[in-house]
């Protein structure tokens, strides 16, 4: 009888890290589509039977991801309605919108912090990191790279990739910083019509590699390759936004 007791104790312990896991994996989920604007400000959340249809999971852990939002600030549940997108309060820190990023020196001057918040983060991340961290990031590496093979941008997945990699670095003040800033510090270049769909292509695929490496360095747990890495990701990021600002201005 003990033995059977302490069996339950164990099986009811397991039972339960797995639905917190499963409940932080939709939580980050449901964020990435709020941050990307796949839901929109003031929308609706699907309603728990599609959110379980289309995930996988229990209503517990749909529940325990809603509430976790809840808490965040990033939706507001009207009971008897269902969850809504909604803006964060004045607590929410730092954010970054598209309207915020109208000019090359505006994305110019984020990048340039990303670089300084993300170099740092990459090597720590690389120290730091837990096969379930590598795992997430495979996932959204293999998700940009299905997106643009569909003729997307791969946002959704790039913001993730990136917010994963900050939560690897096992300190939350990276990853809250990260979030605050959302999606938008993410925007992707403006190509010339003649050049969509030759040019954009060959772009997306270029970011697609040099995360490829950044992830390579982190699963080698190798810091300073991870950092700069990172560094030349972003730097590059910078240039090709110049670049194609000019070609714009040049008429392509």
């Amino acid at each position: 009888m003990p033995n059977s007791s302490v069996s339950s104790v164990h099986e009811l312990t397991r039972t339960l890290r797995k639905t917190r896991s499963l409940a932080l994996d939709l939580v980050d989920a449901l964020t990435a589509r709020i941050r990307s604007g796949t839901y929109a400000l003031g929308s609706r959340l699907p309603t728990e039977a599609e959110i379980i249809d289309e995930f996988g999971v229990s209503r517990t852990v749909v529940r325990d991801a809603i509430s976790r939002l809840q808490t965040t600030g990033l939706i507001v549940t009207r009971h008897g309605i269902g969850s809504f997108v909604q803006k964060q309060g004045s607590d929410a820190g730092f954010k970054v919108n598209p309207e915020q990023l109208k000019t090359l020196r505006e994305i110019v001057g984020l990048l340039e912090l990303r670089i300084g918040l993300e170099t740092e983060a990459a090597a720590l991340a690389a120290m730091r990191r837990t096969e379930e961290n590598l795992s997430k990031m495979r996932a959204f590496l293999d998700q940009f790279s299905q997106a643009i093979s569909l003729g997307g941008d791969g946002v959704e997945a790039d913001y993730a990739f990136h917010a994963e990699l900050a939560r690897a670095t096992q300190n939350n003040h990276f990853s809250q910083l990260f979030e605050s800033l959302g999606s938008g510090q993410i925007p992707r270049a403006k190509l010339p019509a003649t050049q969509l769909s030759e040019q954009r292509q060959a772009y997306l695929r270029t970011i697609h590699l040099e995360h490829e490496s950044i992830y390579q360095a982190i699963a080698q747990q190798d810091s300073e390759s991870a950092r700069a890495a990172m560094r030349i990701h972003l730097g590059n990021s910078r240039e090709r936004r110049r670049q194609a600002a000019e070609s714009l201005q040049s008429g392509g």
